[in-house]
């Protein structure tokens, strides 16, 4: 059976990180977190757990994560956020995969609960992420929303969700809609784009319309609505700041 290493970065998630950990028992052969100085409970939660716990300077999510997954015991990694677990489906589909003997590349679908209720729409799901590859063959890129690179095998579809545990206040959502505005507005700033007052004022409400109605975010009721006027609200805001920067420049 092939040995599988759990990969995890951190960073005050003395929320998450206890349920996180708790999902991969029985599945996972060796455990690596790579913490950016936490200063509430994280630390504490992960060593009770018996987990190779690393603590590092951040560099990014790309940086972060592949330099977590080279400290992994084994090649073959099952990467996680320390706000996901498990369900008991994905589980019992990895156990399953492990008896292959065969480490392939997987991807499955993630599942978000936000302030509590469960966003099966406003394009929010089946969001399928690939976290399960052999590190010798993929890597992590991009700057704000990472995504991994795999240069050999084709991923196959795992039976589960991912439970992603996003926000437990709309108040977190809005702070961290400010924060990736602003790094998309720096990234698309630093390629040399620019955004017309047009752009700026109808691209919100073209996002709205689609993610509302179009991906059917009002099945989900208030919640979806809520989620997406922050999106919709957050488009506005990059372009708005990206074209602040334009203008100092």
């Amino acid at each position: 059976m092939p040995q599988l290493s759990v990969v995890i970065i951190t960073f005050n998630e003395e929320k998450n990180i206890g349920r996180c950990l708790e999902s991969i028992q029985g599945i996972a052969d060796d455990i690596v977190v790579v913490d950016s100085y936490s200063s509430d409970e994280t630390e504490n939660i992960c060593r009770k757990f018996n987990v190779n716990f690393i603590q590092r300077e951040w560099a990014g999510y790309s940086d972060t994560k592949n330099y977590a997954n080279a400290q992994a015991r084994y090649d073959w990694i099952l990467s996680l956020d320390a706000d996901e677990a498990l369900s008991e489906e994905l589980k019992t589909s990895i156990v399953e995969v492990k008896k292959q003997d065969a480490q392939k590349v997987y991807k499955f679908n993630r599942l978000t609960n936000y302030c509590g209720k469960w966003i099966r729409h406003c394009g929010w799901y089946p969001d399928t992420k690939i976290r399960i590859f052999d590190r010798r063959t993929t890597r992590w890129e991009g700057m704000i929303h990472e995504k991994l690179v795999v240069t050999e095998g084709t991923p196959q579809q795992l039976e589960g969700d991912c439970l992603h545990y996003s926000y437990y206040k709309i108040e977190e959502h809005y702070r961290q809609s400010d924060k990736f505005s602003t790094l998309s507005a720096e990234s698309l700033y630093a390629k040399g784009k620019n955004a017309s007052v047009l752009k700026m004022i109808f691209s919100p409400a073209v996002k709205f319309i689609q993610c509302y109605f179009f991906k059917l975010g009002f099945l989900d009721g208030n919640a979806g609505f809520t989620v997406c006027k922050i999106m919709s609200s957050s488009t506005f805001s990059k372009y708005k700041k990206l074209r602040e920067l334009n203008k100092r420049a």
